[in-house]
């Protein structure tokens, strides 16, 4: 079983080909929709996904601590899916899968692109255009796709290297691109890189509730907050001005489900909120 990620160009056939590759491995297909609702869940409102799904903030959005929220929420819902489906199986389709689940043994990401002249004749056919409509499409969507994962994830989202798979679906079907990642797939993933999978998103996920609980539901401000858990043992950085901070932030962590120790490695720079 595999965590497989499918980054996409407009009109390159992606969400086609992640629908066929779930369905014929059986594995769990999480697309935005899923994403939104397990978001929604979490009492976030709709308006905060519209604003930075798949595009880059604008000035004022960036520079606002919705920005953050939306990564968190985006962050949070990404490893508590995988944490229910990895185990059996899951394909992720966009919103940065493949970098926030960058490091994880046994994710596969898969990177699809086609032509320009083939994404212009789909665009035409899907939103019934004429070709200088369907170019500015097409241009607006790379630019908001490069933007927010170089915003979010300091990523190149066009870059081969993020990828293990990169394919032309301009001249194959969805289901013959399935096929191939299948067979990538089960080529390539053992039963012990499964096991490894399974354990590092739980640790993953494990530490983002501990992120969720310090800075969402007991409001103790650490900047920069992140955290790592290893067999149950959370380790916590960032930086605050106050070591009463660190305990709290401590207490905090020690009340979420599954943390049995804390290393903390917060750092106290006294002099920071005067400066930030």
């Amino acid at each position: 079983m595999a965590l497989i990620t499918v980054s996409r160009e407009l009109a390159a056939l992606g969400d086609e080909t992640a629908h066929e590759l779930a369905k014929h491995m059986g594995y769990t297909f999480i697309d935005r929709h899923t994403l939104e609702d397990r978001i929604k869940s979490y009492g976030v409102l709709p308006a905060l996904l519209e604003k930075y799904d798949e595009r880059k903030p604008g000035v004022i959005a960036s520079l606002s601590q919705e920005r953050d929220d939306y990564l968190h929420y985006l962050k949070l819902a990404m490893f508590h899916e995988a944490a229910e489906h990895a185990a059996r199986g899951c394909v992720f389709i966009g919103r940065g899968a493949y970098a926030i689940f960058s490091g994880i043994e046994g994710v596969l990401p898969v990177f699809l692109v086609s032509c320009r002249e083939t994404r212009i004749e789909r665009v035409r056919s899907y939103f019934r255009c004429d070709e200088r409509k369907a170019k500015t499409i097409i241009d607006q969507s790379d630019r908001d796709r490069i933007g927010f994962h170089r915003y979010f994830f300091e990523s190149d989202w066009k870059e081969a290297a993020n990828y293990r798979v990169t394919l032309n679906t301009g001249h194959i079907h969805p289901s013959a691109a399935a096929g191939i990642i299948e067979q990538i797939v089960l080529q390539t993933v053992t039963a012990e890189m499964t096991a490894n999978l399974v354990k590092q998103i739980g640790g993953a996920f494990l530490a983002q509730k501990v992120i969720h609980h310090i800075l969402y539901e007991r409001d103790v401000r650490v900047h920069f907050l992140d955290a790592a858990v290893r067999d149950g043992v959370a380790t916590l950085y960032g930086v605050t001005n106050s070591k009463s901070v660190v305990e709290q932030a401590a207490q905090a962590a020690r009340e979420v489900d599954g943390v049995r120790d804390i290393v903390q490695s917060i750092q106290v720079v006294e002099e920071y909120n005067m400066i930030h």
